[in-house]
């Protein structure tokens, strides 16, 4: 409650409990024998009846009022989302927002449209906490099956902090199952600890962050906190189920090393997703790079950066120009329609799949046609439509052979 309205509830309970009737109650007292005791004037007397009111009325408004507004601005939980973007919500008893705090750089984009968070002060946890997850979905963070989200509660009271913790669960699994995203969802309460509170501020992340990291501390002492820190949930979870064996090179550098052997670095054009396998044998990354000729994908070994599988020099093998006097730059060069020594090119690739369909082009439909690499080989993903069958195939891009090919009824 402010000042301000302190003093107007004051004003309020003295005009109604104590009027100015000193004349009245004059009249009614009658002179005794004896000692005379002077009455006081009128001014002295509204003074210490004001003063005496007032300091009552105070006593109760801060004595109840004030607990009220103690309580409803007290944290009671802290809970934390954490996938690579850090979120940390502080809630009071009524299971309200009192502040919901960015940790890092990618928790900011992630709440941008929400006023870095402010929007969701006042909010109710779980609004508040489907909203977060959602915007998370948007920017693509929870989209592979082997991304993962962490909810953290710490709370004094256990039982209270179990509570929350089934209750967002629930809530978190509503919003993947309905946006079809295929997160893992990870959950854990933590009780107040000084030192790990300590960490998660000098490492900007959350508490429940900062308690994976010390798990995985805990297999191999012999690992950095900070290096830890910068790893994703997703990471810090394959890493210690693998048994925390050594420091993985991350996902920048994985994404970075198959872009090098790619020969894709210089193009602005070139974007990579990346998913950690640090639970698989070999552990690695796997890096998926989507340029202007298809998708490509290479493993990347998890500690040593060593390319295990994927396309070399794209910029040679996959869009090497069909006439040799022209002079391209590596952004203005394009998939040759036409083929080239090297690849057979889209108009072949689609005939070979109709030639063996026994369907002419005029009867085929919602042609589809990508270049994409697998296991290394760039093949040609060609998928059409003819009268009531859908037909896949999958055609080597240097030879034409037909590597795969499916039809079945479309439904």
């Amino acid at each position: 409650m402010t000042n301000e309205k302190m003093e107007q509830r004051l004003a309020a309970a003295l005009k109604k409990t104590a009027p100015d009737d000193v004349n009245g109650v004059l009249s009614r007292c009658e002179e005794r024998k004896g000692t005379v005791i002077p009455m006081t004037t009128k001014k002295t007397a509204n003074r210490k009846w004001t003063s005496l009111i007032a300091a009552c009325l105070a006593v109760m408004l801060l004595g109840g009022g004030g607990v009220f507004y103690q309580r409803a601005n007290a944290v009671a939980s802290v809970v934390s989302l954490d996938v690579n973007p850090s979120i940390e919500l502080k809630v009071n008893r009524s299971e309200k927002v009192l502040v919901c705090t960015p940790l890092n750089e990618d928790a900011n984009a992630i709440l941008a449209d929400m006023s870095n968070g402010a929007d969701l002060k006042g909010a109710k946890l779980d609004v508040a906490v489907n909203a977060i997850v959602g915007s998370l979905v948007r920017n693509g963070y929870l989209d592979s099956i082997s991304s993962a989200i962490m909810i953290s509660v710490e709370d004094k009271d256990t039982a209270r902090a179990e509570k929350l913790q089934r209750e967002l669960t629930s809530t978190v699994d509503g919003v993947l199952q309905t946006s079809e995203a295929k997160a893992a969802v990870l959950t854990q309460t933590l009780t107040q600890d000084a030192g790990r509170e300590q960490q998660a501020r000098e490492n900007n992340i959350s508490t429940g962050k900062a308690a994976l990291v010390n798990h995985v501390l805990a297999l191999n002492s012999a690992l950095k906190f900070d290096e830890l820190a910068k790893l994703s949930v997703e990471e810090l979870k394959d890493l210690a189920e693998a048994g925390a064996p050594a420091m993985p090179i991350g996902k920048a550098a994985a994404a970075y090393a198959a872009e090098q052997y790619a020969g894709t670095t210089a193009l602005d054009s070139v974007t990579a997703e990346v998913d950690s396998e640090l639970d698989e044998s070999p552990a690695h990354y796997e890096v998926e790079l989507h340029t202007a000729w298809g998708e490509f994908e290479y493993l990347v070994d998890a500690y040593t950066g060593k390319v295990i599988s994927g396309q070399k020099d794209l910029l040679t093998t996959a869009s090497t120009p069909s006439t040799p006097n022209v002079t391209t730059k590596p952004s203005d060069q394009k998939p040759d329609p036409s083929g080239t020594a090297q690849d057979i090119g889209y108009a072949k690739a689609k005939s070979i799949a109709l030639n063996h369909a026994g369907v002419s082009e005029n009867e085929a439909y919602d042609m589809d046609i990508e270049l994409d690499d697998e296991d290394g080989i760039l093949v040609y993903e060609v998928e059409f439509k003819s009268g009531n069958m859908e037909y896949d195939y999958e055609i080597n891009a240097a030879t034409g052979a037909i590597l795969k090919h499916e039809s079945e009824l479309d439904d």
